[in-house]
Order: structure tokens, then C-alpha cells, then sequence
């Protein structure tokens, strides 16, 4: 990252980490919680036939105990994880349609459905894979795509083109009826596409409404979260409401998926994945060999403290993401346990869903840019990092992660930077900015218009409980009489307008800045009250011109860059959205049974096994022995 991006003025620095805790009063709040809704752990003697697994953790390199007539696979051929559920339990068992309301493929079901294209962030490359080739067509309104020959389902049915357009077809049928529930990407892909239509069994066609010249990348490709599931057309072609149907059956081999692993077992406390007898993509020789992982074995996430103590005891060999000061003990208490930069800081990699404050910018004090420019010179990031973080962390000055397809994004950004500078720590500028408000400082130094404080909550989910305490604290010393919370129903009062400013990330832009700044555009807006998706209720006739001109364009057209440039500086002046950090994923990787993690050294893709990407991971990793 440039120097100039990952600065910021800082406040009395000669404070120390212990004096800003003592003084703040955030020592007694916790800022080094964990994150929230983490459940408690499992219990240590599982009750009798019960399947659940023990979170015993003085017993060293013990696999939990395996539930029903599943397979006799050693520990140094599993790779058990932990990730997901809800008060140590499983939420989704028995969904194996990746369409089924409430399932998800966070939880190793990733390794069952395999897409048309990979894309990794760090090396900037998309990988073929259920497809061998794409074009478009001049005007971006269609779009070919070719599937790669000798593709299967785990069942034996040939993967063809029929697959892929009776997907985009049932997403498009899905999305347009009123009367079926929504299922992932239905909604858009109503919109956006007239039809798919099959040419030959390696063929297919998509006709868009209108320029769509990111569908590949943004739908057809799995990266992080986001790609479409393709799914086979004989199993799903009778199914009217595809979010109703569980699709999982074990003996039967459902789900049918195109990757090499199958679920075996599945119960509220474990979930079996074992390797399948043959892939597709060996027997074309597309692969050379099977994943040398026979089994995945997923447990229910527990609390941050018994996480880390299980995988120091060689009980898991991967986890959720672990807070700043946790991981640190992690990888010192066990030498076989490395993150993306080893051991050494900042112990993890930037994901795609960098950190900034929200605002509603629709209701309330922060509908005023001067007071969101204002939020943005009271904090001090710098400190921020050296406090809640130790000084493992990146600061950004831009709301997108910072990864080589967005690099000259930020170079071009720098000019405007330095006339918005979003990274600045800056107390006489944030009083101009509240005085060009009409606030002036009470008595007790707190911001006051009409007799009226700005007296409010900072939002936020559980894995800010590190650095939300610590921004807010800066806030009340700068007048702002702020006090962080993590509500319950965080994500539904941030989606109706309830709270006015909170911290989130973005899960957006990747290799192209429209994905984030899009989610600023009032197509989403809804008045307070009425749930939204992007949740700024941000308004600009402007911006939102410009940002449908960028929609037709690719980012490599000689226009795009001039109309990013145009955007942002909106953007950046009116701020609706107050870049802070880029988020890390610390993820401990123990190297006790597996190798070749991916790493800044080996950077094939990031780390995260709930991502889509994780048969990437899958491919890679070898055994430790």
C-alpha cells in the first residue's frame, strides 16, 4: 500500500495503549471482545448418542467422535474447521439445494459446487473452470459461454449448457414472480436478463435488457461470497418453488454438485464431507489428481476463547477469523500455526469488505455532509489501529480493499485525496465543519443545534467490539455524545433507517470500483421505515448519472477512468460513507496435518474456507507427513 494512503495526523500519540483504556473508561467495556453472536462452547461430555463433538481441549490431536455409519477416515486425511451455526448448533441442517431458504455454503458445502469461472484477488486471475471460454458481444447485450466438455454431476449426468441456462432461466422465473419466494441473485437477474437460450450442449447464450458487461465476473464467476450456483437441470426441472426444497438425502447422493466431495452426515453438532470415488475433472485430466482431503469435517463455531484453545491443541486445523489480540497468543503458543503473513504482523490478509462509518444520510444529524466530514476529523485512525488493533492493521482513505485490480483505481484517486483527505486527523477542521452546520460546544463540550446535542448510538455487529469502542471514545472527546452499541436487530434497524450512524464493511468492488460506489446510488433508497439493501439512503442526481454511465463500460474502456474520477469527487465531498481500515482476516491455518496453505508467499487465493473459493484451497493443501 502507498505510504500516502495509510497515513493519518494522530492526537497525543505519547498516550500509551494502557493510559487511552484507562482514561476512556474502555478497559472495563471490553474492546477486545469477540465477535458477536459467537456461541458458547460445546459441552464437554456430549450427551449419550447425541453425535455432538466434544470441545475437549486438553486432549491434544483427538478427532471428535464420528456420528452415525459414516466412514473410518484418520485424523491426518480430515480437515475439521469450524465455522457458522448458532449457539453451538448447526441452523441449516439437511438444505442441500445452495437455493433452499436458510442454506448456505459457508459451512464446507463450498467444496460441492463448482462455477463456471474462479477468480482470485491476489494474483488478479480468472480461472476457467465449469466453462473453458466467454465473449461478448459489441454492445455487451449478450453474452456466449462455453462449456467445457466431459464436465459431470456427481450422479454421472453430463455438465452441459443446459445446466447453465435452465439456471439463469429458473433465476429469471424465480425473480419475476410475485408469488415465489426470492432466492440468492433472483431479484437482479430478473431484471437484467431477457433470456438464456442453448445453442449445443457446449453452448449458451445470455440476453441482457440493457449493457451488462460484468455479468461474467460479477455473477457467473465465484470470488469471495458472490457467483452464482449453477445447478443440474434434472434434478431441479420439476421443482415450481425452488427456496422449499431441502435436496439433501445422503443414501440417494443428494445434493448433486460437480465437485469431488459428497455430504456423508449431518447433524446440529457435526457435518461429514467426504471425497467422492471419481471427479470429472480428474478423469478429463483437467486436474491431475484428487484433493488429497478425504474428509472435511465442520463444527459449530464456539466461543473466541475455546476456538483458539482447539486450535493450539491441534483440534482444528482452520477457523473464523480471530480478533487482533488473539491471534497474536495463537500463533506464539503453537508452532505449527501461521496466518496469511506467517507470524508476523499484520498476521492476515485484507478481505473484500473494507470498514468505514455508515450514515444515514436521509435522517437525523449526519444528513448533513459538513457533520460527516466532521466525524471523519474527529477520529484518529492512527490511533484507533495502535490501540484496539496493537498496531496490526492497514488504514485506507477509500471505501474498497486494496487489492492489485483496484491499484489504479487508487493511484488515480491521489490528487483528489489530497483535497478530500478522508485519512486526516483534524479537531479546527471538524469545528469548521460543525460551526458551517450551525452546532456550537455546551457547557460540557458537546455538539448542541437548537438546544439539541447530537446524542446517539454507534451501531455495529460484534467484530467491531475491538475497535468501535475506541472510535466512539474519540468521538465523545471531540463533542459528539456517542456511545457504541451492538443491538440485536442491528442489521434490520440499519436496513429501515432506525440508526443513524454505524460501522459495517461493504462487500463490493474486487477488481472494479463500480460494485462499492453503486451501493450509493438511489436506487436503493428507501424512506425511513422501509427496509433497503444499501442502507445510506444516500441521494445524488449527479452521481447517479454518471454511475449509469459507468454500468455500460467496462472498466478497461479508455471512459471509464474519467467517469470514476467524476463520481468519486461527489463522492468524497458529500462523504455518505467514511472510510476507516481495511478488514483483515486473521485466520490461524495449523500446519500440524496439512501444508501448502494459501499465504503471502504462495498467495493462490485467500484464505478463507467459507469463501466459494475454498476448492481452491482444497486443490492445494497436502499433508503434513
Amino acid at each position: 500500500m502507498d505510504d500516502k494512503l495509510n497515513r493519518s495526523p494522530k492526537i497525543n500519540m505519547d498516550v500509551t495503549r494502557r493510559d487511552f483504556l484507562r482514561l476512556s473508561g474502555l478497559a472495563a467495556a471490553g474492546v477486545m471482545a469477540v465477535a458477536c453472536g459467537t456461541p458458547p462452547a460445546p459441552n464437554s461430555e456430549p450427551a449419550a448418542d447425541s453425535g455432538q463433538a466434544a470441545a475437549d481441549t486438553s486432549s491434544g490431536d483427538a478427532a471428535p467422535e464420528a456420528v452415525g455409519s459414516v466412514a473410518d477416515i484418520p485424523r491426518e486425511r480430515t480437515l475439521i474447521i469450524m465455522f457458522g451455526g448458532s449457539q453451538g448448533q448447526f441452523t441449516d441442517v439437511g438444505l442441500g439445494n445452495p437455493y433452499a431458504a436458510g442454506a448456505t455454503h459457508q459451512i464446507g458445502s463450498a467444496a460441492l459446487w463448482e462455477p463456471l469461472y474462479f477468480y482470485s484477488a491476489f494474483s488478479d486471475e480468472h480461472i476457467p473452470w465449469l466453462a473453458e471460454s466467454f465473449e461478448y458481444n459489441d454492445d455487451f447485450t449478450e453474452l456466449t459461454i462455453k462449456t467445457r466438455p466431459g464436465a459431470e454431476w456427481s450422479d454421472g449426468t453430463p455438465f452441459t449448457a443446459n445446466d447453465v441456462a435452465f439456471t439463469i432461466n429458473t433465476l429469471v422465473r424465480v425473480g419475476a414472480d410475485d408469488n415465489l419466494t426470492k432466492i440468492r441473485n433472483s431479484v437482479e437477474v430478473s431484471r437484467w436478463v431477457k433470456e438464456a437460450t442453448v445453442v449445443d450442449d457446449n453452448t449458451a447464450v445470455i440476453t441482457f435488457n440493457d449493457p451488462r458487461p460484468r455479468f461474467m465476473f460479477s455473477h457467473l464467476s465465484s470470488k469471495f461470497d458472490t457467483g452464482i450456483y449453477i445447478i443440474p437441470e434434472h434434478i431441479y426441472k420439476d421443482i415450481e418453488d425452488v427456496s422449499a426444497y431441502e435436496g439433501f438425502d445422503a443414501e440417494s447422493g443428494l445434493p448433486v454438485g460437480t465437485g469431488p466431495y459428497k455430504i456423508t452426515a449431518w447433524t446440529a453438532q457435526q457435518k461429514y464431507i467426504d471425497l467422492r470415488d471419481d471427479w470429472w475433472a480428474v478423469k478429463t485430466g483437467f486436474v491431475e489428481a484428487m484433493p488429497a482431503v478425504e474428509r472435511i469435517l465442520a463444527l459449530p463455531t464456539a466461543d473466541e476463547t475455546t476456538m483458539a484453545q482447539m486450535v493450539i491443541n491441534n483440534e482444528l486445523d482452520s477457523l473464523l477469523d480471530l480478533r487482533a489480540s488473539t491471534i497474536k497468543q495463537v500463533v506464539a503458543q503453537n508452532d505449527k500455526i501461521i496466518t496469511h503473513t506467517g507470524k508476523e504482523l499484520p498476521l492476515g490478509y485484507i478481505d473484500w469488505w473494507p470498514t468505514s462509518f455508515w450514515f444515514n444520510c436521509d435522517e437525523g444529524a449526519f444528513a448533513d455532509k459538513n457533520v460527516r466530514w466532521a466525524v471523519s476529523y474527529t477520529i484518529d485512525r492512527q490511533q484507533m489501529l495502535e490501540v484496539a488493533l496493537e498496531g496490526s492493521g492497514i488504514l485506507t482513505q477509500l471505501p474498497f480493499p486494496q487489492y492489485p485490480g483496484l491499484e489504479p483505481f487508487f493511484e488515480a484517486a491521489a490528487p483528489l485525496l489530497e483535497k478530500y483527505n478522508t485519512g486526516e486527523h483534524n479537531l479546527d477542521k471538524a469545528a469548521e465543519r460543525m460551526a458551517a452546520a450551525g452546532y456550537e460546544k455546551d457547557g460540557e463540550g458537546f455538539w448542541v443545534k437548537d438546544g439539541n446535542r447530537i446524542s446517539d448510538i454507534i451501531g455495529g455487529w460484534g467484530v467491531f467490539a475491538d475497535i468501535g469502542p475506541v472510535l466512539a471514545e474519540q468521538l465523545r472527546q471531540g463533542g459528539f455524545d456517542l456511545d457504541f452499541q451492538m443491538p440485536a436487530d442491528h442489521g434490520t434497524q440499519i436496513s429501515e433507517g432506525r440508526e443513524h450512524i454505524w460501522l459495517n464493511g461493504h462487500g463490493g468492488s474486487i477488481n472494479d470500483p463500480f460494485d462499492t460506489m453503486d451501493m450509493f446510488t438511489s436506487k436503493y433508497y428507501e424512506p425511513v421505515g422501509t427496509p433497503t439493501t444499501y442502507n445510506s439512503r444516500f441521494q445524488n442526481a449527479d452521481y447517479d448519472a454518471i454511475m449509469e454511465e459507468m454500468a455500460k463500460l467496462p472498466k478497461e474502456d479508455a471512459g471509464y477512468m474519467d467517469l470514476y474520477l467524476q463520481a468519486l469527487e461527489i463522492f468524497l465531498d458529500e462523504l455518505p460513507d467514511c472510510p476507516i481500515q481495511q478488514w483483515l482476516h486473521r485466520i490461524p491455518m495449523n500446519q500440524t496435518y496439512w501444508v501448502n496453505w494459501p499465504t503471502a508467499e504462495n498467495p493462490y487465493v485467500n484464505g478463507a474456507f467459507w469463501h466459494l473459493t475454498f476448492p481452491l484451497i482444497l486443490q492445494k493443501l497436502q499433508p503434513a507427513a
